[in-house]
């Protein structure tokens, strides 16, 4: 996928919970040799794996296919994939208020490890906390 179509799929995503992630930060982030990307145009994870740990940097899916395992399947290849780059734990970041992407990463094993407090601002209403949530690997 270029970083043109990730940055439109991320903008439609993100909608509403502040500003999507912009072409030029997308072909940045590719650049970087342990970045990787999992799914497709209406769906994907991007993330990096080093020195045996994972990072999900995102995960967007389209809001006209959400209900359908597009989200799950992305977030399952990119597991799959960090195991595969020697990743024993994986961590991600969520907003406290995204209820969706929370049931999903608790349903799949995470857990909170973390919380930052008032780390999101959101264009209507007030700071929203961050969720550091881990899944061991191994």
């Amino acid at each position: 996928m270029t970083p043109e179509t990730l940055a439109a799929l991320h903008g439609r995503a993100f909608a509403g919970q502040g500003r999507g992630w912009s072409a030029a930060e997308f072909r940045d982030l590719l650049e970087r040799p342990h970045i990787f990307v999992t799914g497709d145009d209406k769906g994907f994870a991007m993330g990096q794996a080093v020195a045996g740990e994972a990072e999900l940097l995102t995960l967007a899916t389209d809001p006209h296919v959400r209900r359908e395992g597009r989200g799950r399947a992305c977030l399952r290849a990119f597991e799959a994939e960090a195991r595969a780059r020697g990743a024993e734990r994986l961590f991600l970041e969520v907003a406290a208020d995204n209820a969706a992407a929370l049931a999903l990463y608790l349903s799949e094993g995470f857990a909170e490890l973390a919380r930052r407090k008032r780390y999101y601002a959101r264009p209507e209403g007030g700071p929203v906390d961050a969720l550091v949530l881990e899944k061991l690997l191994s």
